[in-house]
């Protein structure tokens, strides 16, 4: 081929269709790209990021017109991004998203591993503790949107357990799952924070023997139902401004049963 045949070359996305059927979501799903998350405590002179690898999904809206949309340009906008992730950094990738496939509305997910390294509550040593996260961002109607959704494990104690048992209580291992509609800036940690605050104990990724003792000791006084959870959780994030709509959702693996005991509450957006 020779090389100015290059510049000629049909663009048959670019095509009319005559079918007039707008396309709701039209992109590229679960493709892995690295990225750099930033850390709580950074800051332009002591900047703290991890690396991470991400999967996306990227879609657009495509208008009745349009035959189809150009997928290459979707990986080329990830490729201008790979640098380091922030609230803010997602949302203009968002924008340039919409803005360079023409489109008037767009939507993109963004979940990856998220670590914290953890001090034990009574030895100190340190361990990491992984939690997944989820960006979502969407331009819909001349609006835009933004949703970080955090699943956070913890430990709850159940409350009947305790009050029916003359020794011990069950407990279990309880997912906890945040999805919250946030207006301005909020750390990843803030709303793991949150969660761990509300549950019978928060979990480590490493104890010794006296944190052992101290995490069963401290979920035995601090029993909560599933019901619990979700109740207090969701009250914490009535009275953050930052968050304007939100869904908790707490699953317990029940230890006696062969069933989860599962409870939500949403605020201002609909679980999905």
């Amino acid at each position: 081929m020779k090389s100015r045949d290059l510049y000629n070359i049909p663009d048959v996305q670019s095509d009319p269709d005559s079918r007039k059927l707008a396309i709701d979501k039209v992109g590229i799903k679960a493709i892995r790209h690295p990225v750099r998350i930033q850390e709580r405590g950074s800051t332009e002179r002591s900047p703290r990021a991890q690396h991470t690898i991400a999967l996306f999904n990227m879609y657009v809206g495509l208008p009745h017109h349009f035959k189809g949309t150009h997928m290459s340009r979707f990986v080329e906008i990830l490729e201008a991004h790979e640098r380091e992730i922030t609230v803010e950094t997602f949302q203009l990738m968002l924008r340039e998203m919409v803005d360079k496939l023409e489109a008037e509305e767009g939507h993109i997910e963004m979940s990856f591993p998220y670590f914290i390294e953890k001090k034990a509550p009574v030895s100190g040593v340190k361990s990491l503790m992984d939690y997944e996260v989820t960006f979502s961002g969407e331009i819909r109607k001349g609006r835009q949107s933004f949703t970080m959704k955090v699943v956070v494990p913890v430990t709850s104690l159940c409350p009947c357990s305790k009050k029916i048992s003359e020794r011990g209580a069950h407990n279990q291992r309880s997912h906890v799952t945040v999805a919250a509609n946030i207006n301005t800036f909020v750390w990843i940690e803030d709303i793991i924070d949150r969660v761990e605050g509300q549950a019978s104990s928060e979990l480590w990724g490493l104890l010794k023997r006296p944190d052992e003792k101290y995490v069963t000791e401290h979920a035995y006084d601090n029993p909560k139902f599933v019901e619990d959870m979700v109740r207090d959780i969701a009250a914490e994030l009535n009275a953050d401004p930052r968050v304007d709509a939100y869904v908790v959702e707490s699953e317990n693996f029940e230890s006696i049963h062969n069933h989860s005991a599962y409870a939500m509450i949403a605020k201002g957006m609909e679980p999905r």
